[in-house]
């Protein structure tokens, strides 16, 4: 009256179907066996493949969540927000990916890509290309060089591995934004009056092509402003095409800025939430990432800027300056501390240095200190011996400063520090 038949999955077995009969039925006989057998087996493949195909789903999508920054950085004169969203479809795992990495200068790098397929492959290669972009970054070099370098990293590890990119650096004390792309949609800049605009940024080939050339476009970028720089799963899907989705975005940003005001712009994390809530049934094709960066910018009159000769009597007059600046801010009350440091860190580029250094002070939420020089080798920090001379200058900014660090650029590098205003 009964039949218990295993499922045989690819390696072990992965459960058992029970067939019964009513007792007025007849018994089973032997064509029955062979056709429950038959239905086991092809039900075990079925559930064995959907496990299978459902795991790895799970472990590329885990493997891309790790793979996006946990937090976002809050770098001077710029707030940033963002979301990610996995496709509908479990499996359709992609690689999309955002990033915002601080440069020197108070500027940022804005980064947002997408790699071609969905597979856990793509979002490995997602990870190789963000850390590549990072380190790039690290090394200052404009958008267009940084796409370049990615482009080639991309055919390193295959000739299939294209992705597209957009590589931005917002600059907050000129107001300006440099942006190169390499085929990826355009971002969306929203003003503080309520228009939304597509920039105008020439659309470059996929990462991965080889052979082409990346250009880049500088723009202003006013105070008040929002950037908004996405993935295609945004704005394209079965139900419309690419610039479709990109002409209803454009409309739900400027809809969205009338309901606060001209003088006041949607606050960002409100922001990202209306513009996903733009996706309707059958939208979510594909994986979506989302960066938006509101410019607040740093005004001309908190930044105070200095080319400074490499000679004996700079570092004396760096704290002259230094000085002159604070007592014009009112934030008198730090003048012996930046005195101290600004000595200290300047004394250490004059020994060194064989071209004008720059000093540089910005008063935000802190204040920040920069000096920069055209000698490539970091500073390191190093506990001095009693009997050493010299050796004390960067332990002195460790413990004075809030925070301090140094970058490497293409033309030298710039050590710099943080202080409290109060």
């Amino acid at each position: 009256r009964g039949i218990l038949a295993p499922l045989r999955g690819r390696r072990r077995v992965i459960g058992a179907a029970v067939f019964l009969r009513r007792p007025d039925r007849p018994a089973f006989e032997a064509d029955d066996l062979l056709v429950a057998a038959q239905l086991a087996t092809h039900s075990a493949l079925g559930i064995d493949k959907a496990v299978l195909y459902g795991r790895e789903a799970y472990i590329a999508d885990e493997l891309q969540r790790t793979m996006l920054p946990e937090t976002l950085p809050r770098p001077t004169g710029v707030r940033l927000a963002s979301r990610y969203l996995p496709a509908a479809e479990t499996a359709r795992v992609g690689g999309d990916w955002y990033d915002a990495i601080p440069l020197p200068g108070s500027r940022v790098a804005l980064v947002v890509g997408d790699v071609m397929g969905h597979s856990m492959t793509s979002a490995a290669i997602m990870g190789q290309l963000r850390t590549t972009a990072q380190t790039l970054a690290g090394l200052d070099l404009p958008p267009q060089e940084v796409l370049h370098h990615l482009d080639e990293q991309a055919q390193r590890l295959g000739s299939d591995r294209m992705a597209t990119c957009l590589y931005a650096v917002y600059d907050p004390v000129s107001h300006r934004i440099t942006i190169a792309n390499a085929g990826h949609p355009p971002p969306v800049l929203l003003h503080l009056g309520g228009r939304a605009e597509v920039l105008r940024v020439p659309p470059g080939a996929p990462i991965g092509v080889g052979g082409v050339d990346f250009e880049a476009v500088e723009l202003d970028a006013p105070a008040g402003a929002t950037l908004l720089l996405y993935t295609d799963g945004l704005v394209e899907s079965r139900l419309r095409d690419v610039w479709t989705g990109i002409e209803q975005l454009r409309e739900r940003l400027a809809a969205t800025a009338q309901l606060t005001g001209p003088d006041h712009p949607p606050p960002l994390e409100a922001l990202c939430d209306e513009v996903l809530d733009m996706l309707g049934p059958g939208d979510r094709d594909d994986d979506i990432a989302l960066l938006a960066a509101r410019f607040d910018g740093i005004a001309p009159s908190d930044v105070a800027y200095w080319f400074l000769e490499p000679e004996n009597a700079t570092p004396s007059r760096a704290r002259r300056l230094a000085r002159s600046a604070l007592a014009r801010w009112g934030l008198e009350e730090l003048t012996d501390s930046v005195e101290l440091l600004v000595s200290e860190v300047v004394t250490n580029a004059v020994r060194y240095a064989s071209r004008p250094i720059t000093l540089r002070l910005l008063r935000t939420d802190v204040l920040r200190c920069e000096v920069g020089d055209d000698v490539p080798q970091l500073p390191r920090l190093r506990q001095a011996r009693a009997t050493d001379e010299g050796g004390r200058g960067l332990y002195l900014v460790n413990k004075m400063a809030r925070r301090w660090g140094a970058t490497r650029l293409s033309t030298g590098k710039v050590v710099w520090f943080e202080l409290n205003r109060s």
